[in-house]
């Protein structure tokens, strides 16, 4: 099942649209938002998490319209959200926070704890579990942030440039963290960086000043570079002409 948006128009002010009249299928698996600064990527994954409401259009999982008051609880059970700044609460420790989450999500006190040590030995957080959360690295709380998708059981998990400020081996981490977990959800993770494309990601969707220029699979993005060049370069290359046909 995949996160479908129809028609969908969001601006932050009254006449301006970061987003006007788009329509995609998120499809499932794992794939890679790509697109410059300011090119809508964080919008519409916010959208996609019903942390925001478009103007007009829908953004629907399955039976699930969250434009449906009655409907929200369920679909954000269903789809979870790894924002920019994963933040660590107050007073939790590692495991704490990842309960707490899964109760903002529905579950029960006791099935949000018994659930949240599974999802922390997940990400690698296991032998952290009472630690305090406001002493984790920013490599580990972002493998919070992962944890707290999971432990409600989330189908669709969306990422908003979680490796953005990572040294390269925090990278490898997460890297090899997302293939680990590709068989348990499906996944959308929003980067600037092409590195690795062709091996993490099944598909791509790259979007450019709120239009989505390209969507398909990974190996068909590839093709669009030059014949010419390396194929370390391919996925950049692929990008860059896309991007600089629209400047």
């Amino acid at each position: 099942m995949t996160i479908n948006v129809s028609h969908c128009s969001f601006g932050y002010r009254r006449r301006d649209f970061v987003l006007d009249d788009l329509t995609l299928d998120i499809p499932s698996g794992c794939s890679v938002l790509l697109g410059p600064n300011g090119a809508g990527k964080s919008t519409l994954l916010a959208l996609a998490a019903s942390a925001l409401r478009p103007r007009r259009g829908r953004v629907t999982l399955g039976d699930l319209d969250t434009g449906r008051r009655g409907d929200l609880k369920e679909y954000r059970r269903q789809v979870g959200w790894l924002p920019q700044r994963v933040t660590a609460v107050p007073g939790l420790r590692v495991r704490e926070q990842t309960a707490y989450a899964g109760w903002l999500k529905g579950l029960s006190r006791r099935d949000a704890w018994d659930r949240s040590l599974a999802a922390i030995e997940r990400v690698g957080l296991g032998e952290l579990a009472d630690r305090s959360a406001e002493h984790l690295s920013g490599g580990q709380l972002r493998r919070l942030g992962i944890a707290q998708t999971l432990v409600h059981s989330a189908r669709v998990v969306l990422m908003d440039e979680p490796t953005a400020g990572l040294d390269p081996a925090q990278r490898r981490v997460f890297r090899a963290l997302l293939e680990r977990l590709k068989d348990q959800a499906s996944f959308v993770v929003s980067t600037h960086q092409t590195d690795d494309l062709a091996d993490s990601y099944d598909s791509v969707l790259l979007l450019d000043q709120g239009r989505i220029l390209f969507q398909g699979p990974t190996a068909s993005f590839l093709d669009l570079a030059p014949r010419q060049v390396e194929k370390e370069r391919r996925a950049e290359a692929a990008y860059t002409g896309l991007v600089e046909e629209e400047v």
